[in-house]
């Protein structure tokens, strides 16, 4: 399996997008081909602005704010308790967040393996990892810097808010 990769602009930088044959997503980065796990990176992924297409549409469209849900295939790859975890987070609605605590509660679990699998969260934004945030409110954690999860959080606020302003 040779991944197929693009990489975009987004009005946070740029961002990678990595998916399999099928066009399951596998990976999902703010950054360029570098910041692609290592676990692709050794599978020499092919730039494939064709095969990540619907992905990257997807992705536009939620900067554009007009996605609050996204609709692709995913194929994360990782132990039984992230990918639980991981169905878990996909389950966090847009401009809701939630606590590494409740997390952990609900996994029956601890918020220290909770914070570890959101860690290692290889489709960042579609998987929303930024969601997750300490039980006091804090911004703790994030891969790409807490002033992007911040600018993720504060967009989807946004959103809503011109939502409600519509209805």
């Amino acid at each position: 399996m040779t991944p197929r990769y693009d990489t975009f602009d987004t009005p946070l930088g740029v961002f990678t997008i990595a998916v399999d044959e099928q066009g399951d997503v596998l990976a999902a980065v703010f950054g360029g081909p570098e910041a692609l796990p290592s676990s692709l990176k050794h599978k020499g992924p092919t730039q494939d602005s064709q095969a990540t297409a619907a992905a990257r549409r997807q992705v536009e469209e939620y900067f554009a704010g007009t996605r609050q849900d996204f609709d692709l295939s995913l194929a994360p790859h990782g132990s039984d308790f992230q990918t639980r975890f991981w169905r878990d987070l996909a389950a966090v609605p847009f401009g809701v967040t939630t606590s590494y605590g409740v997390m952990a509660k609900d996994l029956g679990s601890s918020a220290r393996a909770i914070g570890r699998a959101n860690a290692t969260n290889p489709i960042c934004l579609i998987l929303p990892c930024h969601r997750v945030i300490g039980a006091d409110g804090s911004l703790t954690g994030y891969a790409y810097g807490i002033e992007i999860k911040r600018a993720l959080l504060e967009h989807e606020r946004a959103v809503l808010a011109g939502a409600t302003a519509a209805a």
